[in-house]
C-alpha cells in the first residue's frame, strides 16, 4: 500500500497545499491589506474619517465572513470558471481562497493598526506628518510585530480552508484525505495527510513566531 507512488504523491500533494495556501495569502493581503487600513483611517476617530466608505468596507467584511467557506465555494463557482477558465483543481481554489481570506486579514491589519499607541500618531500630526506618512512611518511602522502575528494566523487558516477545498476536487492534502481516507477507507492515508497538515501548520508559526520576535523592539532592544 505504502509503494513509492503513494509516498510521491504525498509529496506532490504537500507542495500543492503550500502553493494554494502561500498564493491565497499573497493575493489576500493584496486586497485585505489596503482594506484593513481604509477601516482605520476612515473611521469616526480616524485620520480621515469617512463614514460611507468606512460602512461600505465595515459591511463586506461582515458579509462576506460570514458566509461558510464551502458554501462561498460553491457561490463563487461561476466567478472562478470566468478568471482562471475552470472551477476545479489548486489554480482555480486559489480565488475563493483569496475572496474569503481577504476581509478576514483585513479585520487582522485593522485590529492590529488599532493597537498602536494614539499619541505616537498625534505627534507625528502635530509635526504636520501626512496622512499617508503617518500610515505608512508610524502605524505600519509600529504594529510591524503585531501584523507578522496577524499574518502567521492568516496562514494558518487559508491551510485550512484549503483542506476544506478538498471536498469539491480543490487539489492538496485536503483532496488526498478525502479520496483515500473518506472514499476509500484508508484511515492510514487520511491520519497521515492531518499530520502533514498539522506539520505545516507548525512550521508556519514557527518562523511567523521567531520573525515577529525578531521585529519586537521591546525584545531586541
Amino acid at each position: 500500500m505504502w509503494d513509492n507512488a503513494t509516498v510521491m504523491m504525498l509529496v506532490k500533494e504537500t507542495g500543492i497545499t503550500l502553493y494554494m495556501t502561500l498564493t491565497s495569502t499573497l493575493f489576500a493581503y493584496v486586497i485585505g491589506l489596503p482594506m484593513g487600513i481604509f477601516l482605520v483611517v476612515t473611521a469616526k476617530d480616524g485620520l480621515r474619517p469617512n463614514k460611507l466608505v468606512y460602512k461600505t468596507l465595515d459591511i463586506i467584511a461582515n458579509v462576506v465572513r460570514s458566509v461558510p467557506f464551502l458554501i462561498l465555494l460553491m457561490l463563487l463557482i461561476p466567478f472562478t470558471r470566468f478568471v482562471v477558465g475552470k472551477s476545479y483543481g489548486a489554480t482555480a481554489t486559489i480565488v475563493p481562497l483569496t475572496v474569503a481570506a481577504a476581509p478576514f486579514i483585513a479585520r487582522l491589519v485593522e485590529s492590529s493598526l488599532l493597537e498602536v499607541d494614539k499619541g505616537v500618531v498625534e505627534a507625528a500630526q502635530s509635526m504636520g506628518a501626512s496622512t499617508a506618512y503617518i500610515v505608512w512611518k508610524v502605524l505600519l511602522g509600529e504594529a510591524r510585530t503585531s501584523l507578522i502575528a496577524g499574518a502567521t494566523i492568516a496562514l494558518g487558516t487559508i491551510l485550512g480552508y484549503s483542506a476544506m477545498a478538498g471536498a469539491v476536487g480543490g487539489g492538496g492534502l485536503g483532496d488526498v484525505a478525502i479520496r483515500y481516507g473518506y472514499y476509500r477507507y484508508q484511515a492510514d492515508i487520511m491520519i497521515v495527510t492531518v499530520i502533514l497538515l498539522v506539520i505545516l501548520v507548525q512550521i508556519l508559526q514557527f518562523i511567523g513566531t521567531k520573525l515577529s520576535r525578531k521585529l519586537d523592539k521591546r525584545i531586541s532592544g
